[in-house]
Parts: structure tokens; C-alpha cells; sequence
């Protein structure tokens, strides 16, 4: 059997204990609509999902349309999504992307990935979230609990999101993409944390090359 058959095996059995271990685990943005995810997701980057749905419970009370969202005073926006962090930064992004989204796809979010990161204040990880949770596509999302769990797991060696996308969609079922991706995210903030993984309550230590090799573990 090659090296690469056996990572495949690896990676399926992982994908199938993780995703049993968090059978739940999805999206944890609030929206009602493709829009408000993509608003959600821009306004998450370095922020709590928890903070975000705080701050978009009364924002999509006021705006929750790219009309709306496009027509808003840039003093206004910011001072509603200021609890997220970079506010100036992310405000305008929104209102950039929200006329985008009138001028070139008439007020809907495409599905395509090509057209998601030609708007602003999106790249692939934010089209990716909002491709499989509000349109049900096949997506590796790349967030940061992805990209140290996947390296951890020896399912990559790259650092760089696009690649580590690329090597794990090529281990993988498209069908299982999605419900990995969150079920890694799942089990990065329960159990395999950045500084004191806590393997001894891991699904997956059996087929992980880092399992016990921390420095908490030697003690």
C-alpha cells in the first residue's frame, strides 16, 4: 500500500470518528439568508463567533440586505459593528461588497468560488463557510483550529490555507468536506487546544502522530 493510500485511510478514519464525536457540530454564525452569513463571516475574522451574534442580532434588525447595507452612513456602520475589532476596516468591506453584490450579481451572493473572493473583504476561508453552510457545497474551510489540527493530525505539512485546503480535499470524500471541517473546529476548542491538547480524551489519538508528545504529557 503507498504512503499516500494509507494517509487517505488515516484521514477517513479520523473524518469518521470526529464527525460521530460532534454529530451537531455546523456553523455557528446566526443567519437567515446567504447575505447575512457573508456579512457574518467578514465581521469574524480575529473576532468570537459568540461576539459576532451578539453584535448581528441588532444589526440585521436594522440593515439585512445589500440595499440596506449599501445605503447605511459609514459613521453608522462602524459604530454597530465596533464590538467586533478592525470596525473601520470591516464596515467598509461590507458596504464595498454589498454594492458589488447590486452592481455585478444583482443583490444575490453567488455560489460560484471564483466570483465569492472577487468581493471585497473575502477570501477563500469566508466563501467556503458561507458555500457549505448556507448553500450546502462541498467545502474545507480553513480556519486557524483547522490549520493546526490538520497539521497535528499529519494530514498536511504545509502552512500556507490554500495548500492545506488542497491537501485535505485530496484524502477526502467531497461529501464528507463540510461536516469535517466543523467537526474539526468542534474538537480544536473542546479537546485538541493550542498550547495543552488533551489527548487522553481524544477520539482520534490512536491514528494522531502528536498524540502525548507535549510537554504536559512528559512531566
Amino acid at each position: 500500500m503507498s504512503p499516500n493510500s494509507n494517509l487517505a485511510r488515516r484521514a477517513k478514519k479520523i473524518c469518521h470518528r470526529l464527525t460521530k464525536a460532534y454529530p451537531d457540530a455546523a456553523c455557528r454564525l446566526n443567519f437567515s439568508t446567504p447575505f447575512e452569513l457573508l456579512v457574518a463571516t467578514i465581521l469574524a475574522a480575529q473576532c468570537t463567533d459568540d461576539k459576532v451574534n451578539e453584535v448581528t442580532a441588532k444589526l440585521f434588525k436594522r440593515a439585512n440586505t445589500p440595499e440596506a447595507f449599501a445605503r447605511m452612513r459609514p459613521a453608522t456602520l462602524e459604530a454597530k459593528v465596533r464590538p467586533t475589532g478592525f470596525y473601520r476596516n470591516k464596515a467598509k468591506a461590507v458596504r464595498k461588497m454589498s454594492r458589488m453584490l447590486l452592481d455585478e450579481f444583482g443583490g444575490k451572493v453567488p455560489r460560484d468560488m471564483d466570483q465569492l473572493v472577487r468581493l471585497p473583504g473575502v477570501a477563500r476561508k469566508t466563501a467556503n463557510v458561507v458555500r457549505a453552510a448556507a448553500f450546502g457545497l462541498p467545502a474545507i474551510i480553513t480556519d486557524t483550529h483547522f490549520i493546526r489540527l490538520s497539521r497535528r493530525m499529519g494530514l498536511t505539512r504545509n502552512e500556507d490555507p490554500v495548500k492545506i485546503e488542497a491537501d485535505v480535499a485530496a484524502l477526502l470524500p467531497q461529501d464528507r468536506w463540510s461536516a469535517f471541517s466543523h467537526a474539526i473546529l468542534f474538537h480544536g476548542r473542546a479537546v485538541c487546544a493550542a498550547k495543552k491538547p488533551r489527548c487522553d480524551a481524544c477520539a482520534v489519538a490512536d491514528e494522531c502522530p502528536s498524540a502525548f508528545k507535549f510537554p504536559h504529557f512528559k512531566k
